[in-house]
């Protein structure tokens, strides 16, 4: 008899919860939000928000299923099964984080703040979730499959995102590397720079395409579910021994952009989780493209 599937139920620690675990009390936190001129009330009604979503969801979730539960910062130590379900209930953020962990499991986005999360991700309200859960296990049906990126080093690290990776050094100080485009007849030029950042469509609504405004906007930005990135190395440095010719591009489905580090220490990470990072040393190269993978996001 096969096993009935699980709801895993993707949340954070909300602010007021950070806060109070900080500071001991609520009246303390209290104390020390309004000496920045900032009431505790609305961070605690925010919370009480998302608790209630979790809730809801919950409840919505069928008798004869199975459950859990899993917070973002033990995503990276969470074993997902091919017949869940996950739910991420949160920000947009959330589901980017929960993303890379995950191997073509339908995801419900739940919005526990409605007008102030973009909702891009978390496209659904905690009352929907009762529809939802049955739908999305049975058929698949309105799942839209958003293109993600990955990161492969030569020691066979793997580092997948769905918004962008970034490979530069620790602390965004100045990264030394050689970077060249693997299907652009082996053009290779040494760089020094703040970094390269590499995105999809799905990250073109925040740090990617803050880089493309900065840039002109000369580049056309690919859609959520278009099998194409852009990347650009922030802030390149001109002098005798490094160059800034390639410094923007599209990578199609097969294209591969390739660095190879001149730093004693470079790292790799995905969707600003610069805590599960790719460690990268001197003369270590990594290949950077679409991923083969899809994030199955319930519309």
């Amino acid at each position: 008899m096969s096993l009935a599937p699980r709801v895993v139920l993707v949340h954070r620690t909300t602010e007021y919860e950070e806060l109070v675990a900080h500071h001991g009390t609520h009246g303390q936190a209290a104390f020390f939000l309004s000496s920045r001129g900032r009431d505790i009330e609305e961070v605690a009604e925010r919370h009480r928000c998302t608790r209630r979503a979790l809730a809801d969801v919950t409840a919505a979730i069928p008798l004869a299923w199975r459950q859990s539960r899993v917070e973002r910062a033990d995503l990276d130590r969470f074993l997902f099964a091919p017949e869940d379900v996950v739910v991420v209930v949160g920000q947009d953020g959330l589901v980017a984080n929960a993303a890379k962990y995950l191997a073509g499991q339908p995801v419900i986005g739940i919005d526990t703040d409605p007008g102030r999360n973009p909702g891009v991700l978390v496209r659904h309200r905690p009352t929907d979730a009762a529809a939802l859960l049955p739908a999305a296990h049975a058929s698949g049906t309105g799942v839209d499959e958003l293109t993600m990126v990955e990161a492969v080093a030569d020691d066979t690290q793997r580092l997948v995102a769905l918004n962008e990776i970034y490979l530069g050094a620790a602390g965004h100080q100045t990264a030394r590397y050689r970077l060249g485009l693997e299907n652009d007849g082996g053009v290779v030029e040494a760089q020094a720079s703040s970094g390269v950042l590499v995105g999809t469509g799905t990250g073109a609504t925040g740090w990617l395409r803050s880089v493309w405004q900065e840039r002109g906007a000369a580049l056309e930005l690919p859609h959520p579910t278009e099998d194409r990135l852009l990347w650009f190395v922030r802030e390149a440095w001109p002098s005798p021994a490094t160059g800034t010719t390639l410094v923007a591009g599209t990578l199609s489905s097969t294209a591969r952009l390739r660095l190879t580090v001149e730093s004693e220490r470079l790292i790799a990470f995905g969707d600003g989780m610069e805590t599960d990072a790719l460690e990268l040393t001197w003369g270590q190269s990594v290949r950077v493209g679409v991923c083969g993978e899809r994030l199955r996001l319930v519309g």
